[in-house]
């Protein structure tokens, strides 16, 4: 009967200080009514006043409760640079003295503007995401899409600090690449998913530069790799239409129909085009003849480049149908397009499209796996500083066994994938300076899709568990933590889904005739011969030799029979990544 005087505004919170409250003053009442038989008037309104008093000081008790929200210590990072142990260890072991010396400088600066101004911009890439405004006042089509100023800033320093150029301008040889990489991986989950066009604009100078940077393109290379925020383009990549993603031969519709001078008009529905806000973009395209026939299959694809929008940025022919509703990366514009006879070159041979944007393809899912890394690295981080400030049965998180150990488990996935990762960009920045043999070309050719399917089922599954070490808090929007989650669910099914990559590596086998087989176990072995000189790890190099020899009785039973090894596909790349990874 006492829960109608307190506020209706009471919230749960309270519950328990409140039930404390009733039963003392339910006590008091008791009492009062017992007493109150032979009191006289007088007594009677004393004893209501007292009761008034202990209600009133239940209600300031209970008030000031409501006041106090949940108190938890926020877990926090630093310089990440400098907190990532395995990072510098990697760098100091395998990076020449004087680059060393160099990149250690560049990257602790960059590690503090990190925290200070990068960081707080990804937030507000979350906060307010792009807007898309077909029509202006009067009813003219304008097809406007706004991203927030924190998005554009990002543009900004992703040129300032050589994010693509560094890869481009080759000042460390074969180490150029790996820095790279390392910077975008630091950068990666402060980016606001800033990450992704920086992706395809990597994937676009790479193509272009495999192409011999031709005079018409010099211009767009040398603008997707400068320094200067004012030349900076960033670029997309068309490929998926409404008939399917990955299953690109079959499913693209859009046709290039020739000009007189030369150009092509495309024509076609462009169904997810990510960072649809950018400068450029690549796009496949059936050509057609003077019939207007086209060549169905992969052999009829062939590769573009176009402008989005002209000098006085009218775009080019394009009309925005709509923004897609995702379920994360909400920071990036990601549209479907109407081509309506966008002017656009033709930039590989007639035929050969899927084998020229195939450079595209690698790079972008290299990003992909630097994505991958990086948000498990940072949910550990953030996880790990948790556990030394939040107590739980009388102790910190850390001083619990079965807590630690979660992590640990953690940490060695996050681990494993790192090492990985540097060893791919390794091989890659030895390809592109032509110091890379055969081996380690078949080798990279089999581990780029590989460690993108695996490091892509990681990172969703760190996330998850990283999210419950912080109990309730890590549901809550506010914290950040479900955003990284959210983010990270893509990573997966972008530039791949985990089967048809699963896919690609049985393709990679059969093309190579082996060859590549040969090489992935020819380099574990060397690995293995190396630790085995170890005491400590005599355990480990045994249980990867048992691995190994488990791969290739299944390899030579399943060999001869196609179907399975299709069904085996997914078990058999998960297979190859742990073991390397091992």
């Amino acid at each position: 009967m006492f829960a109608c005087r307190l506020p209706w505004w009471r919230s749960s919170a309270t519950c328990k200080s409140w039930q404390a409250g009733h039963f003392l003053l339910w006590d008091r009442c008791q009492m009062l009514s017992v007493k109150g038989i032979n009191r006289a008037v007088g007594q009677e309104q004393q004893a209501a006043m007292k009761e008034e008093q202990v209600l009133e000081d239940l209600e300031m008790h209970t008030a000031r409760r409501e006041t106090e929200a949940l108190f938890r210590e926020q877990p926090e990072t630093g310089n990440q640079y400098l907190e990532d142990t395995l990072l510098r260890s990697y760098l100091k072991t395998h990076l020449p003295p004087k680059v060393l010396e160099e990149v250690h400088r560049d990257l602790e600066r960059f590690g503090s503007r990190l925290l200070t101004q990068i960081h707080p911009l990804s937030w507000e890439c979350e906060l307010n995401p792009p807007v898309f405004r077909q029509y202006d006042a009067w009813g003219r089509r304008v097809d406007h899409i706004h991203t927030c100023s924190a998005w554009r800033r990002m543009k900004e320093i992703s040129a300032e600090e050589g994010l693509i150029a560094e890869a481009y301008e080759k000042r460390y040889s074969n180490w150029s690449r790996l820095y790279q990489a390392v910077k975008l991986y630091l950068f990666s989950s402060s980016s606001g998913c800033f990450s992704c066009p920086l992706a395809m604009t990597d994937g676009a100078a790479k193509v272009i530069e495999a192409l011999g940077i031709p005079g018409s393109l010099k211009n767009a290379f040398d603008r997707l790799t400068s320094r200067d925020p004012e030349k900076f383009w960033t670029s997309g990549q068309w490929m998926t239409e409404r008939r399917g993603g990955s299953d690109v031969a079959n499913g693209t519709e859009t046709v290039a129909r020739r000009q007189p001078d030369g150009s092509y008009r495309l024509y076609g529905f462009k169904w997810f085009t990510s960072a649809a806000d950018s400068d450029v973009a690549l796009t496949l395209a059936r050509t057609a003849d003077a019939e207007g026939q086209c060549t169905q299959g992969s052999r009829g694809l062939s590769l573009f480049f176009l402008r989005v929008r002209d000098e006085e940025g009218k775009l080019n022919s394009i009309q925005v149908q709509r923004l897609k509703d995702k379920l994360g990366t909400r920071q990036m514009a990601t549209a479907e397009l109407w081509l309506q006879g966008a002017r656009a070159e033709l930039i590989s041979a007639e035929g050969r499209g899927v084998a020229a944007i195939s450079d595209m393809l690698n790079i972008t899912r290299i990003h992909n796996i630097i994505a991958a890394v990086a948000s498990m690295r940072r949910m550990i981080s953030l996880s790990r500083d948790y556990a030394r400030k939040r107590v739980a049965f009388g102790k910190l998180l850390k001083d619990h066994p079965l807590h630690m150990q979660t992590i640990a488990r953690m940490e060695v996935q996050v681990r494993g994938a790192f090492l990985l990762l540097m060893e791919i960009v390794r091989l890659l920045g030895l390809a592109e300076t032509n110091l890379a043999s055969e081996q380690e070309q078949l080798l990279l050719r089999l581990l780029i899709p590989v460690a993108k399917l695996y490091t892509g089922k990681q990172a969703s599954a760190v996330a998850v568990e990283a999210m419950e070490s912080f109990g309730g808090q890590g549901y809550m929007e506010d914290t950040g933590l479900p955003v990284i989650l959210r983010d990270s669910l893509v990573l997966s099914i972008w530039e791949g889904t985990t089967n048809i990559l699963s896919l690609d590596v049985l393709r990679s086998l059969a093309k190579s005739r082996g060859q590549v087989m040969a090489a992935f176990l020819s380099t574990v072995q060397k690995k293995l011969e190396l630790a085995s000189g170890t005491e400590e790890l005599s355990p480990a190099v045994q249980r990867a030799q048992e691995a190994i020899g488990s791969l290739r009785q299944f390899t030579a039973a399943a060999g001869s029979e196609s179907l399975p090894m299709e069904l085996a596909a997914r078990d058999f790349s998960y297979s190859l990544a742990r073991i390397y990874t091992g």
